[in-house]
């Protein structure tokens, strides 16, 4: 058996840019009540609406002037001005073993500039990513990062940075978001950092995949603007999203130097039946069921996700698999277990009211609404005549199609096609309102499902999470990440939040494969109630500590540390209820396999737990110790922990400045700045339009008086003087 490689080439038809119009809005709804008025008014009326024009105007200038500069070079807004960009490329090196991924990025940073410069760059890793090392190299030498409380990572990066020594830190923003920051870049060096980190294969019916984000969607942020800023991010941080500059790096919509290199080893300890990559072509050799996957081509650009799949031979598909590393006597465990399929007829469904919730704004533009337009309406296509179903869309505001659920009646359904071919993806990403009016009403028609169809592009996830938990009721949340580059981490939360599940769509052309495979989880039968029956006497921690319901296809996936290692003849017992019948299997815990890095993605899942704590309990410190001890223990970054490498020889001589670059990131593909940045994305410069404009109607009023007193004074006492 060969294995087999499938190219899948990208479409090369760009999304078109529209014209920017949001400043001409303004002059058009606010002209409207002003043009009764007389001539005199109508002046103080084109003045007060040119006065509140030129604020939106100047803010959406801004946002342009910005995208201009950027587009087509690596040109950096400092504080001094734009300057050239240090040049970044990428290198990632996967080593997959079984289940587990080893993989290295290395960035590759030069100084073409004439000053000593510090670098600063956001890139997005997996949301389950165990990061666990940095390696900064220049010329020869060779520095090991080391694991750091965030604060004391900080303040000794800080130290070295003053000292003139060459540093990096690399620190967590989001689970699926870090930064690096890299001093003392001397002019004409290139310095190259290594970041590594671990990762479980997912596995979906019967085959493996890994996906990895090469950029990402600028976040909207929503919120007043705070005083102090953190970054040097294109927002400032708000009341909602207090570190959004941090998480907000300058984009460019074009590069000759966003450029990366694949090198994939597969050892899935199994004959393959098929290797492919969804969105680049690559190329595939095979030695003795190892498998090596690079890209066809040497110009790959960091516009779009990687997805990487691979399926065993069909006799191969495993039901079970167990990984173990064992750490001062202590039993890891990584387990994937595929409950059996369980057939059902039609007459067995019950029904169902469907709630479709589409983001029309302006990150979705271009082939993203398309993705999410085909969605929805696949999805409408596959309602029962007893189900009930609503659609609502929101950018910055929302808009439901129905005041309620409605009957799947043929005229029904014809409205809701013709109203969803229409949309359009316009204005900001006000996610909150949607939730709330997605989550509300009860389950009176059948079993409530919400499908939330996204990018994810926010910066306010954690309040999103917190709402989903708080609203959720009987009902499940369904997300289907949309675009190039969505918010894996904002996707799997919510659906875990919303006791469902979750599915990427980053082509057109996938929306009647996997919009297909998750509208079949919304009917299938879940797995409830599992359970997990360790033997007698062994001490368990395990991870998730609740295993959620599962859907059709979809894997028990749970990792342990086992206070002692098994014992021969030991067993785990795990069992569920599906539609059929009480479910169980046996796994012999004594025959697990050795796989290095079960230890650390065991922590990563303990981690990612208290990160779930936290959010619902931000003042208990314990919380906050718990995931300290646990990151410095297994020498992980977290939202409390980073990396840090100082090399010990100053190299800046203390008379030379040192300057400071935010490297920017590349535009997904299908994705227009313009879209994105001509519309408010963040806190906006509303509150002081609105009291700007009251002044306006309050000096306009004023005058009218005088101006009426003006005229009607001098007739009455002409009346007068005729009596």
């Amino acid at each position: 058996m060969s294995p087999a490689s499938n190219r899948i080439h990208k479409n090369n038809n760009r999304p078109h840019r529209r014209p920017l119009v949001a400043g001409h809005r303004v002059l058009s709804k606010c002209g409207k009540p002003l043009r009764s008025a007389g001539a005199f008014v109508r002046n103080l009326a084109a003045a007060f609406v040119v006065l509140t024009a030129l604020l939106p105007a100047a803010a959406v200038v801004m946002a342009d002037e910005l995208a201009e500069q950027q587009s087509g070079s690596l040109l950096l807004r400092m504080q001094s001005g734009y300057t050239t960009a240090t040049r970044l490329n990428t290198d990632v090196r996967m080593q997959i073993s079984g289940t587990v991924a080893r993989v290295r990025v290395t960035q590759v940073f030069r100084n073409d500039g004439n000053e000593w410069v510090e670098g600063v760059y956001v890139f997005p890793l997996p949301q389950d990513a165990a990061v666990d090392s940095l390696r900064m190299r220049a010329g020869d030498r060779v520095i090991e990062g080391e694991i750091r409380e965030k604060e004391t990572a900080k303040k000794e990066y800080e130290a070295a940075r003053k000292a003139g020594k060459r540093a990096s830190l690399v620190g967590q923003q989001r689970s699926n978001l870090f930064t690096t920051s890299l001093a003392n870049i001397a002019p004409g060096e290139t310095i190259s950092i290594e970041v590594g980190y671990l990762e479980t294969v997912k596995l979906d019916e019967g085959t493996f995949s890994l996906r990895f984000p090469m950029t990402l969607t600028p976040r909207y942020i929503p919120g007043r603007p705070v005083v102090d800023r953190q970054g040097n991010g294109w927002s400032e941080d708000t009341d909602r999203v207090p570190d959004a500059s941090l998480i907000t790096p300058p984009m460019v919509s074009h590069s000759d130097e966003h450029r990366i290199n694949l090198h994939v080893e597969i050892d899935a300890g199994m004959p393959l039946d098929t290797i492919a990559s969804r969105y680049h072509p690559i190329d595939v050799s095979n030695t003795d069921k190892r498998y090596v996957v690079t890209f066809s081509s040497d110009n790959e650009v960091t516009d779009h996700d990687l997805e990487l799949l691979w399926r065993p031979v069909k006799t191969e598909v495993p039901e079970a698999a167990l990984f173990a590393e064992s750490i001062d006597n202590q039993q890891h465990l990584l387990l994937m277990l595929i409950p059996p399929g369980v057939a059902r007829s039609e007459d067995d469904f019950q029904p169902r009211d469907l709630t479709l919730v589409v983001d029309t704004s302006g990150s979705m533009h271009g082939t993203s609404i398309e993705q999410a337009r085909q969605s929805v309406l696949l999805a409408l296509d596959g309602l029962r005549a007893d189900d009930y179903f609503n659609v609502i869309q929101f950018n910055s505001i929302t808009e439901p199609l129905f005041p309620r659920s409605v009957p799947a009646t043929p005229e029904n359904l014809r409205t809701a096609v013709s109203w969803v071919r229409q949309l359009k993806a316009d204005g900001g990403t006000e996610m909150r309102p949607a939730l709330l009016q997605a989550l509300a009403g009860g389950s009176e028609h059948g079993l409530r499902q919400v499908v939330f169809v996204t990018d994810g592009a926010v910066g306010n996830e954690v309040e999103l999470f917190n709402l989903i938990a708080a609203r959720l009721g009987d009902t499940r949340l369904f997300t289907v990440g949309i675009g190039s580059a969505p918010n894996g981490w904002f996707m799997q939360k919510a659906a875990e939040a919303g006791r469902g599940s979750f599915v990427y769509i980053s082509a057109l052309h996938e929306v009647q494969e996997k919009m297909g495979r998750l509208l079949r989880r919304l009917r299938e039968p879940m797995l409830t109630d599992i359970e997990l029956q360790w033997p007698d006497g062994v001490q368990v921690e395990m991870y998730p500590s609740r295993v959620a319901d599962l859907y059709s296809g979809e894997p028990v996936v749970v990792k342990a540390r086992l206070g002692m290692p098994p014992r021969a003849g030991d067993q785990l017992i795990v069992r569920g209820n599906a539609s059929g019948g009480g479910w169980s299997a046996a796994v012999p815990l004594a025959k697990s396999q050795d796989n290095p890095g079960v230890a650390a993605l065991w922590a990563r899942a303990r981690i990612a737990e208290l990160d779930g704590n936290e959010r619902h309990s931000p003042d208990d410190d314990s919380i906050r110790r718990d995931i300290v001890d646990t990151a410095l223990a297994y020498g992980l970054v977290s939202k409390h922990t980073s990396l840090v490498a100082v090399d010990k020889t100053p190299v800046r001589p203390q008379s030379a400045d040192l300057g400071r670059e935010q490297v920017p990131n590349l535009m997904p593909y299908g994705q227009s700045q313009r879209a994105i940045f001509g519309f408010p994305a963040t806190g906006t410069m509303a509150p002081l339009m609105r009291m700007v404009g009251a002044v306006c109607l309050l000096l306009a009023t004023l005058l009218f008086m005088l101006r009426v007193c003006s005229v009607t004074g001098p007739v009455r006492v002409a009346r007068v003087a005729t009596d």
